[in-house]
């Protein structure tokens, strides 16, 4: 397609359909990008302060950390959008440090991590994460944080993680069965712009991404009654894909829905002023959802 719709169409995708964007999240970026054993657990957590590389299975692993570890809190633990980085959700990070205990990690594949050795999967990435917690949280409780892919880890992650993971807040997390979403609106038959954005979707849940992470779809599968706010966002910036933009939004919205199965406690909300990015399109709505599952699990 001629380079100018081409950046114009997946500027609006960058980290949407599939939250597996380009760094930067630009049109430049997206132009460049070709879409073609956890470590032994401590009781008490490493008193990181700042950014730190930190070794997990052997694997290099870019954590950074900030504020207080309160007596009966939990540790909130953010999780980046595919194709982004811990230092996106760096503001974030510090606004809620200053009355939490709050840690983020780049994903292999992502910042200053270490690359991956081959393909990934939910239970590879999910045992780094399961490394990185016991080294940052030690016996402590959990508050996950994702935005897009990373709150669609942080959902796969959450079920049979029951005794750490005490909480959830999905920022606009990639849908459980998105691929097959997109490959439904979006026909084979598809011309033109809508005709790239899926076949590039497509590839990048086949593991054409910055982590190698092959995304499967999947059912919600439960986490009891751990609290869970799940926040979507209020403006269609779907709707700029070309004939199938408004069913995208609704394959979306739909999928939003689906992530309250996760959690007898579960609640959603819509960011009426957010794109993708509702953690700094408005930084208040996630921070305040944030602390209110921190608050629920300090009980």
């Amino acid at each position: 397609m001629p380079r100018t719709i081409k950046a114009t169409v997946l500027a609006a995708l960058c980290s949407t359909v599939i939250g597996a964007g380009a760094a930067g999240c630009n049109g430049d970026a997206w132009e460049n990008w070709d879409p073609i054993a956890s470590a032994e657990q401590q009781v008490e957590a490493d008193l990181i302060d700042g950014t730190k590389k930190i070794d997990v299975a052997g694997r290099s692993v870019n954590v950074s950390c900030a504020g207080d570890a309160a007596d009966g809190k939990p540790v909130i633990v953010l999780m980046h959008g595919g194709g982004d980085t811990l230092d996106k959700m760096a503001a974030l990070q510090k606004t809620l440090s200053e009355k939490n205990r709050v840690c983020s990690y780049d994903r292999l594949g992502a910042g200053g991590s270490d690359q991956p050795q081959g393909p990934q999967d939910f239970d590879s990435t999910g045992k780094i994460l399961t490394g990185v917690l016991e080294r940052i949280a030690g016996d402590r409780p959990v508050v996950l944080a994702g935005h897009s892919l990373g709150g669609l880890i942080a959902a796969r992650y959450a079920p049979g993680h029951q005794d750490r993971v005490k909480g959830l807040v999905l920022m606009d997390a990639t849908p459980s069965t998105m691929a097959g979403d997109i490959a439904k609106v979006i026909p084979g038959s598809a011309k033109g712009p809508a005709a790239g954005v899926r076949a590039q979707n497509l590839a990048v849940f086949k593991g054409q991404n910055p982590e190698k992470l092959v995304i499967p779809d999947g059912k919600v599968r439960s986490a009891g009654d751990i609290p869970v706010e799940v926040i979507t966002h209020g403006q269609p910036y779907l709707e700029a894909v070309p004939a199938y933009g408004p069913r995208l939004e609704k394959a979306w919205a739909a999928g939003q829905r689906k992530w309250l199965a996760i959690s007898s406690n579960s609640t959603l909300s819509t960011a009426t002023r957010s794109g993708h990015y509702i953690y700094t399109d408005q930084p208040d709505i996630a921070v305040k959802a944030i602390q209110r599952v921190t608050t629920q699990v300090a009980g």
